[in-house]
């Protein structure tokens, strides 16, 4: 995927993690949430199960969502220790 698709997806990904999670971050925050919680569940799916979602952008945004959501709950759970 090229990198305005990438950056475009990821932020977009990265807002609709933070409405889902309930958190306030600003569009950098959404743009590199998205593109890392893709990056990690695309390798955790690829790894573990050889699926990745690199075919299409949709895929890829589900992924990207599932994944900022994941890290955003083990920054809580981090931050809520510390």
């Amino acid at each position: 995927m090229g990198w305005i698709i990438t950056i475009i997806l990821g932020g977009l990904a990265g807002w609709i993690a933070e409405k889902i999670m309930k958190a306030d971050h600003g569009l950098l925050t959404n743009i590199i949430l998205g593109i890392l919680g893709a990056a990690v569940l695309n390798f955790i799916l690829g790894t573990l199960l050889g699926l990745y979602s690199s075919d299409s952008w949709i895929a890829y945004l589900i992924v990207a969502i599932i994944g900022a959501c994941g890290l955003i709950a083990i920054w809580r759970a981090i931050r809520g220790r510390a």
